[in-house]
């Protein structure tokens, strides 16, 4: 055995990625001939660790029915997510393990069907050997990313964009004939399903690695049909706001809890596809858009966002020619604070983490961020003095869209002074009847 397949070893015999007794299932369940492959060995062999297990298996014959097996057998999940191919997954608590067919008359020739060498290195658990026919763990000492060929990232074209997100993932490099195949292919994205373009753009849009990144997919024309208004300025911006979070986590941790929440009611990615989205994320992906709202929206719609990272993004991209205006936020009036808070809502900490990035004045943007922060603050969280119901019976008025106005009315008056008692309100509201 060369000294290279004994380290393969000794690290498979310490990993608890590849250590079976780490596994949700006993190791007698599985054939002799079935291995591990992709993300889970290249993984442990960067000693790169996650609590929640992602196994796939490679198993020459009755894939499915092994997963079936073991499913029963410990009372798991099962779904045959390819029917076809034969490729089946085991659900449990503490992660999932997929078991697929393998595809070739070999294991090799399964693993030269792969993307890039890294994830084409194959483990036996049972005999706790490593397969490499593509010197992948060189590549792995060597941080680099090296496709498999040119005609496996062309049949599945979203391999292109993928090569960006684990460099970006991983800290890796793209080897340079890998890197100049993909140029010459990059047109062929725009044939893949928006969902799976989506996904890999989240984990670059949400992570500060991915920040170069998706630059350099940018320069390599993988953008181009999906976010056509992009440019490098627009680029730089997105590198800006990473710039501006580290700071704010720094100096002002109150306001980054804020830009670090989770936007109500998108989507809930998983470590390894993407990121969850923040308002951080919601600021970079205006960033790329153009500034007319329906074309962006337009863009959005095509890569299958959520209706609220939409509408939040729509906000933003309105929002921001205002912040920009000849007329200074140090000169708005407290009525056209209220009215800008209220158009913006809780869509406000993208906003201004935009307006520090393309650097509005300081002081302006943070006097609007000082509002937002204090939630007694009557000019960003109005709370009404009166109901709409106290108004029916004070006033003794019908209900109709006049209490509406009058509520809108009072709200006004509280933000810029004019009212802080019940008494007052009543007597404002009298005087509008």
């Amino acid at each position: 055995m060369n000294l290279q397949l004994e380290h393969y070893r000794n690290v498979a015999l310490v990993s608890s990625a590849l250590s079976p007794e780490t596994w949700p299932f006993d190791l007698k369940w599985l054939p002799k001939s079935a291995c591990l492959v992709g993300g889970t060995v290249r993984d442990a062999l960067l000693d790169r660790h996650s609590e929640y297990l992602d196994l796939d298996f490679v198993l020459p014959s009755n894939a499915v029915e092994t997963a079936q097996v073991i499913a029963r057998h410990y009372r798991a999940g099962f779904v045959v997510l390819d029917a076809e191919r034969q490729i089946a997954r085991v659900v449990f608590e503490q992660g999932t393990a997929d078991f697929a067919l393998q595809v070739g008359e070999t294991l090799e020739d399964d693993l030269r069907r792969r993307d890039f060498t890294v994830n084409a290195i194959a483990y036996n658990p049972h005999k706790k050997d490593l397969l490499d026919p593509l010197h992948g763990y060189e590549d792995l000492q060597r941080k680099r990313l090296r496709m498999v060929s040119a005609e496996n990232l062309a049949e599945d074209p979203l391999r292109l964009l993928r090569a960006y997100r684990q460099a970006a993932q991983l800290g890796f490099s793209l080897e340079s004939e890998t890197q100049q195949a993909i140029r010459q292919l990059a047109p062929n994205l725009s044939k893949i399903a928006a969902e799976r373009v989506q996904s890999e753009l989240n984990y670059l849009l949400g992570t500060a690695r991915g920040t170069n990144w998706i630059r350099i997919a940018w320069e390599d024309g993988l953008l181009r049909d999906w976010f056509p208004s992009a440019t490098l300025d627009r680029l730089l911006q997105v590198a800006a706001i990473d710039h501006v979070t580290v700071h704010l986590q720094e100096t002002w941790t109150e306001f980054w809890s804020e830009l670090s929440r989770t936007v109500r009611g998108t989507p809930k990615a998983s470590e390894a596809k993407g990121s969850v989205r923040t308002w951080v994320t919601i600021a970079k992906l205006a960033s790329l858009l153009p500034d007319d709202p329906q074309i962006a929206e337009a863009q959005l719609w095509r890569l299958k966002y959520s209706r609220a990272e939409i509408q939040a993004v729509s906000t933003v991209v309105k929002a921001l020619p205002e912040l920009r205006s000849d007329h200074a936020i140090t000169h708005w009036s407290l009525a056209e604070q209220y009215r800008f808070f209220q158009s913006v809502g809780a869509v406000f900490p993208a906003i201004a983490l935009l307006g520090f990035a393309i650097k509005l004045p300081v002081e302006s943007v943070a006097m609007l961020v000082d509002r937002f922060l204090d939630l007694a603050d009557p000019v960003a969280h109005p709370s009404p003095i009166l109901s709409g119901q106290d108004l029916i019976s004070l006033l003794q008025i019908p209900p109709s869209p006049q209490i509406g106005k009058l509520l809108a009315a009072l709200q006004l008056a509280r933000a810029e002074g004019r009212i802080s008692t019940r008494e007052e309100a009543v007597e404002l509201a009298r005087s509008l009847t």
